[in-house]
Order: C-alpha cells, then structure tokens, then sequence
C-alpha cells in the first residue's frame, strides 16, 4: 500500500510546529513561518480542516531580551513564554490574515485535559472553531505550567489533541528529516527510516533525546508521540519542517519523513484518554486469574483478584493494574478509593456490602473504563 492509498482519506491535519523550526535570527524565523502558512492555505482551499500545535513561544521571548544559550529556571521560561507568546501569535495571525483567514489562540496545560468535562468543553471549542474556517494555534500555557500540570513538550501535548481533534493525520514537523536508524550526528552511514508500521525496541533505541537550546523534545519525545497516536488509529509523519513545500508534498502522499502507520486495533477516544491524558494516582497488583480475565477474556477487575494497593487514591482517580512481576496491564478509573479496595481486596464481591457497609458497584475497575495496551507497559 502507498502512502498516497494510506492518507487518500485524511482531510483533517494536525499540524506540530517545533521550536527549532520556528527559531531563527530575530527569535522566530519569519519566512519559515510565512512559507508553512502558504502550505496551509493552499491545503485548507484543498478541502482539509488544519489546526497547529505550536512551539516558539520562549524562542521569541529569549530573543527580546537578548538571551542566549538555555534558561536555567522555570521561572525564566515562564516569563520567556509570556514576553513571547503575543509576538508568535501576532506572527501567525498576520500571516494568515494575508489570506483573510482568522487564528485563534489556546492555550493549555495538563489539568485542562485531566478532567473529563474540560476535556470536552474544548472538544467543542476546537469543532466550532473548524466548522467556522479559523485555525486553533495550540500551545501549552507555559506561563502557568508547573512540573506538576505540564505535558513535558510540545510533542506530547499534539499528541493529546490528536485524540481531542480526532484528527487523520498528526504531521510532526521538526529539524530533521524523519527519525534515522541512528544517530546522524554521529554515523555518516546513517538513513532515513521511510516507513515504521511497529514500534520496536529497535525503533525506538534509534531515537536519541538531544533537544537544541530552545526545545524540549528530542527524537525520543516524538517516538513516544507517535506511540500513543498509533495507538488512537491516526498515521503519524515525522519531517523536516523548513523544506519548501513540505506540507503538501506530505499530504499529498510524497515519500518525505517518516511515516508511522496506525495501529490496526486501536483504542476508543475514552480508553485513550484514560491511557495517555490521565496520570496515574495509584497501583492495583492483581493475581494470575486477574490478569488473565482482563488481558484474554476481556473483563472487569473484581476485588477478588487484587492482592496489594499502593497509593491513596480516591474514587474515579485513574489507577495502574500490574501483575506480579511488576509489569504493567492496563490503566482504569477506580469505583472505590484506596482504604476502601485494602478492606474487600482478595473477597469476592458478595461480601462488599458485608465488609464495607454499602456496594455501589461489583467490579473495582470496570472494562468499560479501562485501556488494557501493550503500549502502556511504557506510561
């Protein structure tokens, strides 16, 4: 199959836009920017809805105060985010204003994502911006960000907009050529993988994590990326970001960049929020039948086969289940909190009322609210 078969359909495009692309002489490099926003354009007259996920924030901010090198504190990246964020945005809106279309700024952190209602008030937000013609500029709100409520780049908040989006396509455009089969900096026999259908050992021991003084993410991030919207069934593009006509060229099924296919079964927009956004407030180590009723069978974690709860969690936190040996099975919203599982773990569920005084529910986690993937042995 081609690659112009495999994106013959895509017609909505989420577009990643790293700082090492966007950076140049006066802290964003104004004709890069101008150059993939005449790629826009003549996609979105093409019939495909675009939104960006945008670095360059800092950059710009760096370059007003005339700072080199990286910054050193949280706080000077924030206050960097804030002196720069206005420019960029005013770059992107002039740029696209040439060509009467409107932008609109996002901007996000973690615990926007996290809670369920947020989560989708701005799936709303973007599907009205669409349907309107304008084009959402995502980026995260590095002003407010702390360790806590961060994504930890760029890379994996477009991978979480992929899932908000449900878009068809996530281009990752950055300052190489696709991800190589080793490090380029140091083999001159190294060459582009064109094509990744499975993300191997292999794979991703070719991904370094170098990232340049103005970015976050290195190749690694961008694996993990592609790991997780695989996973949501959206083929994945890794290219370099300041090639003329690169946008159009990638839609357009070109051999440019890497090109991660979808995974064939692929989790629901929920069981992906629940296995990517959500970050884990405790562990469940289930017994030998456990793991086999939730990996073979397809069914609810009952107390049962629990057998050891870390964490205090509380009811509808999201909870890792791991069996034995530690090895992680899947990731799910919790019924009960965790003094509540230490009391009826081990005890079948006829006995909750008996235990606990009351039973809102049978199963402490159940399938509906739970990603079991092989690709959470890597959360």
């Amino acid at each position: 199959m081609t690659r112009k078969e495999i994106l013959k359909d895509v017609k909505k495009v989420l577009i990643k836009i790293g700082s090492a692309v966007l950076s140049g002489d006066n802290g964003l490099d104004l004709n890069i920017i101008e150059q993939l926003v005449d790629d826009m354009v003549d996609l979105k007259k093409q019939g495909y809805h675009i939104v960006i996920v945008t670095s360059g924030a800092i950059a710009s901010g760096k370059h007003r105060m005339g700072i080199s090198g990286p910054l050193k504190s949280m706080p000077q990246k924030q206050a960097a985010a804030a002196i720069g964020q206005g420019r960029l945005m005013r770059v992107y809106s002039n740029a696209f204003g040439k060509h009467g279309i409107y932008v609109a700024q996002i901007l996000l952190t973690m615990s926007d994502l996290t809670d369920r209602k947020r989560f989708l008030n701005i799936r709303n937000t973007l599907t009205t911006l669409m349907e309107w013609g304008v084009i959402p500029v995502i980026n995260e709100n590095d002003t407010v960000a702390v360790d806590e409520i961060k994504f930890g780049d760029n890379d994996q908040l477009a991978a979480m907009i992929a899932n908000i989006t449900e878009t068809h396509l996530l281009i990752n455009l950055t300052n190489t050529d696709g991800l190589y089969d080793r490090n380029p900096n140091r083999s001159k026999k190294a060459k582009v993988i064109p094509i990744v259908s499975e993300i191997s050992d292999v794979i991703e021991q070719a991904a370094t994590d170098e990232t340049s003084d103005v970015g976050s993410g290195g190749m690694k991030s961008k694996v993990l990326a592609a790991k997780k919207v695989t996973a949501f069934g959206i083929p994945y593009i890794i290219a370099a970001g300041k090639e003329k006509g690169i946008l159009r060229d990638l839609c357009a099924g070109k051999e440019r960049g890497t090109l991660f296919l979808p995974m064939k079964e692929h989790l629901n927009s929920r069981k992906y929020w629940i296995a990517f956004t959500l970050r884990s407030r405790g562990k469940l180590t289930v017994d030998d039948g456990a793991k086999k009723a939730l990996i073979e069978e397809g069914k609810s974690l009952l107390p049962s086969g629990v057998i050891d709860v870390e964490g205090d969690f509380h009811v509808g936190d999201p909870v890792l289940c791991l069996d034995t040996g530690g090895k992680i099975l899947a990731k799910g919203l919790t019924n009960y909190g965790a003094e509540e599982v230490r009391k009826i773990m081990g005890l079948k569920t006829s006995r909750i009322q008996q235990v606990l005084g009351y039973k809102d529910y049978d199963e402490v986690i159940h399938r509906d609210n739970m990603a079991v993937d092989k690709e959470l042995q890597h959360k």
